[in-house]
């Protein structure tokens, strides 16, 4: 096959970032790692301008936060020397850690947004290079209410509506949901019909501990949301949340992802209740819909019967392959799967890495790793 035919993965762990190569999504090569004994919580693929851009959040624990790229395949990197995300002076905030990278659309060249720690979302305008604080969050009234997860106080979803770019949507833990139809100059909260199972009002403005949304392929309007405890679907914006769990073995976990092309497929990864984090009678599956949560199918051929591992909200990833879409994650026991026929059967990319914090994949050009 072609050069043009591989993919690269991109595994952003505890102790550094692997990448992973393969022109049929079923043999893989595995090299790393690179940032080695670095924490790699957020990468991101950008396949826009002709090129294959990869991406990487790292938390360098002397030098603190900052966000690296590739143009080569991992062969070199380069970073702004004065670091590619800050706060401005006036802030008086330090960057704690990039939870999520996440390119903008085709139609938005060098769009690349940002979700941080403390609860904030940046912007670059050139390719991930340089990145401007989003004021309109991070001056909202409701800033000094918002608490952390127990991960963090971070936007860890992104969302950018790719009809209006005007539109775009952000989830935090904890905060829940908010909106923006004016392009990130003000944010509202869109959490009505989202329960709350750890606070005295069950359905409040918001507050709520949301893990994860994603959008649906066709419908903009469609999002998906993957709760604390609860996985729910809006058909409008955001305006009000309905609950899409049935079906499942359980209604917590991190992780949603929706099909690139295809309207109403998604797929989630549940987890045993907050208390254990693990999967259902240690049984490592992923649940599919194909009709927008209504029903769910398990996708469990290639993966372990027994495992008792997480997958984080940003550890999982799906391709756009032309063909047939692959879908990848990672656990936290440093197991990488992938699937080339969206999620119908999984191969083992990696084993014993370290605590697998991201992952993304995609077709790429240039340089092989």
């Amino acid at each position: 096959m072609d050069n043009d035919a591989r993919t690269i993965l991109a595994i952003g762990t505890k102790k550094g970032l692997w990448l992973a190569e393969s022109t049929d999504r079923e043999a893989w090569t595995l090299t790393g790692p690179h940032f080695a004994n670095l924490e790699v919580p957020s990468v991101a693929i950008d396949t826009r301008e002709g090129r294959t851009r990869i991406l990487a959040g790292i938390n360098d624990w002397h030098w603190g936060p900052t966000v690296v790229y590739s143009d080569d395949a991992g062969a070199t990197w380069s970073e702004p020397e004065s670091g590619a995300i800050k706060f401005p002076a006036d802030t008086d905030t330090a960057l704690e850690r990039i939870w999520h990278l996440r390119p903008d659309t085709e139609e938005r060249p060098g769009v690349v947004w940002a979700g941080c720690e403390p609860i904030s979302v940046f912007k670059s305008t050139d390719s991930g290079e340089n990145f401007e604080l989003n004021r309109g969050l991070w001056d909202h009234p409701h800033r000094s209410e918002w608490g952390a997860g127990f991960g963090g106080a971070a936007v860890h979803s992104i969302v950018p509506n790719v009809v209006d770019q005007n539109v775009v949507h952000a989830a935090m833990s904890t905060g829940g949901v908010y909106r923006s139809t004016d392009a990130g100059a003000s944010w509202e909260p869109r959490n009505k019909g989202i329960h709350v199972d750890f606070a005295p009002d069950p359905f409040p403005e918001f507050g709520q501990c949301v893990h994860h949304i994603t959008a649906d392929a066709q419908n903009p309007d469609r999002l998906y949301a993957q709760n604390h405890g609860g996985v729910y679907r809006t058909d409008d914006a955001g305006d009000q949340w309905n609950s899409i769990a049935e079906g499942l073995p359980a209604d917590f976990g991190f992780v949603l992802l929706s099909h690139p092309r295809t309207g109403g497929t998604v797929w989630t990864i549940p987890l045993k209740a907050a208390e254990e984090r693990n999967p259902v009678g240690g049984r490592l599956s992923v649940y599919r819909s194909t009709d927008a949560g209504e029903n769910w199918i398990e996708q469990h051929a290639g993966l372990p019967d027994a495992d008792w591992n997480a997958v984080l909200r940003d550890a999982a990833a799906v391709d756009e392959h032309p063909e047939t879409v692959g879908v990848y994650f990672g656990t936290r026991g440093g197991e990488v799967f992938a699937s080339n026929d969206e999620g119908a059967h999984f191969v083992t990319v990696a084993q014993r890495l370290p605590d697998v914090l991201s992952v993304r994949a995609a077709q790429a050009n240039g340089a092989r790793t």
